[in-house]
């Protein structure tokens, strides 16, 4: 077996992403629970993207040689120790202190890519240092290029070689319980909270001694002694989600490393963004948080897949939990597999080691699973596949 298995180490406490996130659920206040692990209006698309990638069977192949298993997986010239890494989410410092530095730790030892967010609670900088420049940064689009050049300018300085932008947040969802938490734009610290943090004293001394939590990156950007309703209204007023053609195109000539295009959820899209010199695409619909009644991610991989295939590096995130998980993505096209709320859980449950945690579960779920059914290298998966 590869050498992959000398980093895994299962704290028998809490030895899945379901059971990590009970613990979060106890662990944290509500309000910071509900951030991470909700959807938007009810829940529909949050429930479908689990549901429906976990109706998808792999045949197995008992009688077949095995030799040895490969799950490394070459992206962009980088080779991974696995075929998953850790997708973009904003505010982590407000679950857990420091969870944005904890888990580009955790990624840059277990040879997994981290994708930093605009409005991560740690900047481009810190995580370049800690990933050896290895990190991926996602590109909330500015509404004015001043801005987007400048954060550019950062990631090139920094040494960052691959950029991703998205395409599925034209506007926020809707997300009754952030609002009923305060946790819209702008932020409000109401009674529910402040009972929430008292009865929650671990997080609250952890948040303490951290500070409150900043979107650093965007920091320098934000004029000092604004009110939180101003920063709102700042915030909202810089970024502007929606993208075209003309703003792809401009990014394109001006960013030189790879370009990825995030929330792909159609061939059309895809094929456009071939036309469009991109890299690579994740099909995604957000993890659930934007499009209520839209398709799960897994419904429309195939697709996307077939579309891009041979020309684009094809990649998925929303809706994976678990190595099956991850194996079913696989087996249905994907390339790659991002995950966010699962590595959220291990640093809400675990703190400092949780990050740890949850890299060990999904690489010991994913081999188990590649032994079951017969699978040496992670490339054949879709080799497995039982078409409905």
């Amino acid at each position: 077996m590869s050498n992959i298995t000398k980093t895994i180490h299962i704290d028998s406490r809490f030895p899945s992403v379901d059971m990590l996130r009970h613990k979060a659920q106890k662990k944290i206040p509500r309000f910071a629970f509900e951030y991470v692990d909700g959807g938007c209006n009810n829940g529909i698309n949050l429930r479908r993207n689990t549901s429906e990638i976990r109706e998808v069977q792999l045949k197995p192949y008992y009688l077949r040689g095995f030799k040895d298993l490969d799950m490394s997986c070459e992206i962009f010239g980088q080779t991974y120790s696995a075929p998953f890494g850790m997708a973009p989410i904003g505010l982590q410092g407000l679950v857990w202190p420091r969870a944005t530095e904890i888990l580009a730790q955790t990624a840059h030892d277990h040879q997994l890519p981290f994708i930093l967010s605009t409005v991560a609670t740690a900047d481009i900088e810190s995580v370049s240092e800690i990933t050896e420049g290895k990190a991926w940064f996602q590109l909330y689009h500015p509404s004015e290029s001043t801005l987007r050049d400048k954060l550019l300018e950062r990631c090139e300085d920094a040494g960052l070689n691959t950029l991703v932008i998205l395409s599925d947040v034209p506007t926020f969802g809707y997300r009754p319980k952030e609002i009923r938490n305060g946790l819209s734009i702008p932020p409000k610290m109401n009674a529910r909270n402040i009972f929430q943090i008292a009865t929650h004293p671990h997080w609250a001394l952890k948040t303490l001694q951290a500070g409150q939590p900043e979107f650093k990156t965007v920091k320098p950007y934000i004029p000092k002694g604004l009110s939180l309703r101003h920063l709102g209204l700042f915030m909202n007023k810089t970024f502007s989600g929606r993208l075209n053609d003309e703003r792809v195109k401009e990014i394109r000539d001006k960013w030189k490393g790879n370009l990825v295009l995030k929330g792909v959820a159609s061939a059309e899209d895809t094929e456009k963004a071939i036309k469009l010199g991109l890299d690579g695409v994740i099909a995604s619909n957000h993890g659930g948080r934007q499009l209520d009644h839209g398709p799960s991610t897994i419904s429309t991989i195939t697709e996307i897949a077939n579309a891009g295939r041979d020309k684009i590096k094809v990649m998925m995130d929303s809706g994976m939990r678990c190595g099956p998980d991850i194996a079913s993505a696989i087996a249905k096209g994907a390339e790659f597999a991002f995950l966010g709320r699962a590595w959220m859980y291990g640093v809400a449950a675990m703190g400092e080691k949780g990050g740890d945690q949850v890299a060990s579960i999904l690489k010991t779920e994913l081999m188990q699973v590649m032994q079951q059914v017969g699978c040496e290298n992670v490339k054949d998966l879709p080799d497995h596949l039982i078409n409905e």
